[in-house]
């Protein structure tokens, strides 16, 4: 008979500790989801509703000469950036995946995707979400993303 309650107090425990961390991923997707909301609509605000206020941003790209670089990037100009970018212009960044791992008030969101430039294939890569839980809510504090064309075929055929 213990062993009976014991397993099941097992079972219980895990359940909801995994309900819990499901509820966390949902809540990761979310903030993240609602970046790319107002990434996509050309809106700061609603970009900035889920970045902290002191959030590093960068990124791993080829640079002119071939070289592979670090670049890092000032949010200010990354959002007026992307709010200036003309009407007529179409981009969309499709994610392909979330990977997320959460410990504590301390998540990771590991997002693979694809670019278009006016329905056009442009880039694909990965951007790699820090987020940190405070007051409740899931806030964005590192945004570090790579940029390449070579190796997107095979993901643009999926």
């Amino acid at each position: 008979m213990k062993r009976f309650l014991l397993s099941l107090l097992f079972f219980c425990l895990t359940f909801t500790i995994s309900a819990q961390n499901s509820s966390e991923e949902e809540a990761i997707k979310k903030t993240v989801d609602t970046f790319f909301e107002g990434f996509h609509a050309r809106d700061s605000v609603i970009m900035k509703s889920v970045l902290a206020d002191d959030v590093v941003v960068q990124t791993i790209g080829k640079a002119k000469s071939g070289e592979i670089k670090l670049h890092q990037e000032d949010i200010h100009k990354v959002l007026n950036g992307i709010v200036s970018i003309p009407l007529e212009t179409s981009f969309k960044e499709v994610l392909l995946d979330y990977q997320i791992k959460i410990d504590g008030n301390m998540a990771n969101a590991w997002t693979p995707y694809l670019f278009f430039l006016n329905e056009t294939f442009s880039h694909c890569g990965v951007n790699n979400f820090q987020l940190f839980k405070e007051n409740g809510d899931w806030k964005i504090i590192y945004l570090i993303d790579t940029r390449r064309r070579e190796g997107c075929e095979e993901k643009k055929l999926k």
